[in-house]
């Protein structure tokens, strides 16, 4: 059989031949953008992650709470010396926490085993101890994150870690070697102290187990680099720069936690925070914040709030934090000479904004 192929055969084939070639060349374009994407992707995560990370032990965590409260109260008098010598001075950081008193004083002892043989602070320690039978799982979780701690900061010493309840006075107790966990600042939002208590539902949320350790990092960070601002320099900027040190300092160390945890926030509210960052900026920059010295202004953008006020309801609390921190985050790509520690120390906050050259919009 015979196949005669006129001007309109030709025609039709050029045709098909040119839609193959669109096709293939869309393709082709497509698998590539894919790629650049996964390559853009692939840097972000190269950013943070640490590809040999320093090998150390894993950190022991003692339990100051379970020493306490588990003795005999007609014994803890017997075993001062044998708590003093374990404990050391974080021992005397949790008496004044207590309201106890100085350690020296024969009576401030006594006031701490009054603490104890308080019936109420007993059943929360029968709570945080059914909550925390162990500390197993955050050991290893700490063994990680102080392995890149030391990984940035080689010459600094590693916190000597515990845990203790504190009347729910304190989540964190941080000293110059020493870290404490307030365990009853963690027993989760559905717990009835919290809501006895009057604790508003969007503070409770973060008073959970999964906020334990970036809790932990972020109080170490704040402890190690105080804010430094004065009256007359503490504007919008310096605390949402500060403030994004702080939690750019907690994700390299946490880099495979996800920003919810890190935050605090739940995953509808850093889908605002990424949808709307450079509605948030211009915001800032044309209602003229940025340099504000009002405290009440700086109050509302970067403290703890139900959503932050000069926004949406939909935003969360500190949403101007979060900006500060994807501020920082610019600044340490483009310079990527800048180690973290030099990071930590550099206050000069309108420099990192200008270094930063940070823009949302693109």
């Amino acid at each position: 059989m015979k196949i005669i192929l006129t001007n309109n055969s030709y025609s039709n084939i050029f045709v098909h031949i040119k839609k193959t070639r669109d096709i293939m060349r869309r393709s082709v374009y497509f698998i590539l953008h894919v790629s650049l994407l996964i390559l853009a992707v692939s840097c972000v995560d190269n950013h943070y992650k640490i590809k040999t990370r320093p090998d150390i032990p894993e950190p022991e965590i003692q339990r100051l709470e379970k020493d306490l409260f588990m003795t005999d109260p007609a014994f803890l008098p017997g075993i001062k010396d044998s708590l003093l010598s374990k404990y050391g001075n974080f021992i005397q950081l949790f008496a004044y926490v207590i309201g106890a008193g100085d350690l020296a004083d024969s009576m401030s002892f006594d006031n701490m085993v009054s603490f104890v043989t308080d019936r109420d602070n007993y059943d929360v320690f029968r709570a945080v101890n059914e909550k925390y039978p162990d500390m197993d799982f955050y050991e290893k979780e700490f063994r990680k994150a102080w392995a890149n701690y030391n990984y940035y900061f080689p010459d600094s010493c590693i916190p000597a870690m515990y845990t203790f309840i504190s009347g729910f006075n304190n989540s964190l107790i941080v000293g110059d070697s020493v870290l404490g966990i307030g365990l009853d600042r963690y027993l989760g939002p559905e717990s009835g102290y919290y809501s006895e208590m009057g604790i508003y539902r969007y503070l409770s949320y973060k008073m959970s187990s999964w906020k334990l350790v970036p809790d932990a990092m972020y109080g170490w960070a704040s402890a190690c680099c105080p804010y430094s601002g004065d009256i007359s320099s503490d504007d919008l900027l310096s605390r949402m720069l500060y403030e994004g040190k702080l939690l750019y300092f907690t994700k390299c160390m946490l880099y495979d936690y996800p920003d919810s945890v890190l935050f605090g926030f739940t995953a509808d509210q850093v889908r605002f925070c990424e949808d709307n960052e450079s509605q948030m900026w211009q915001y800032i920059i044309e209602h003229d914040l940025l340099y504000s010295t009002d405290l009440m202004i700086i109050r509302k953008m970067t403290g703890e709030a139900p959503f932050t006020a000069y926004f949406t309801s939909e935003s969360p609390g500190r949403a101007a934090v979060w900006v500060g921190f994807r501020i920082v985050e610019s600044y340490m790509r483009n310079k990527p000479d800048v180690e973290l520690y030099e990071l930590m120390r550099e206050e000069n906050y309108r420099k990192i904004l200008e270094e930063a050259r940070y823009n949302p919009s693109k």
